[in-house]
């Protein structure tokens, strides 16, 4: 029982620990598109490669998040990560806490 309960806690801070360094790559794509940066630099391309697959389908699901030449999906996406690491990572914390 115990293996099982530190595996399951190591697996959930590893997906927090990734869900924080895309956190911040969503911002970092957000942040750039404000400027005119060479988009054949490798962190620029980088960070495009990582963030407009997810961006694309937001935009695909949810089509009033691009509106009057503003987009609002790493905002979806900000919002979703922050909901998915509070309502089901603590919520496993919380149950590993128990057992």
């Amino acid at each position: 029982m115990i293996l099982l309960t530190n595996t399951l806690s190591a697996i959930v801070a590893l997906v927090s620990v990734v869900l924080s360094v895309y956190f911040w790559i969503v911002i970092a794509s957000a942040v750039i598109s404000w400027f005119r940066v060479d988009p054949y630099h490798p962190v620029v391309n980088a960070i495009r490669r990582l963030t407009e697959p997810v961006f694309y389908r937001v935009r695909k699901w949810l089509p009033f998040t691009y509106s009057s030449g503003l987009d609002f999906s790493p905002i979806a996406v900000l919002l979703a990560i922050q909901l998915f690491e509070k309502i089901i990572l603590d919520s496993l914390r919380q149950y590993l806490a128990m057992m």
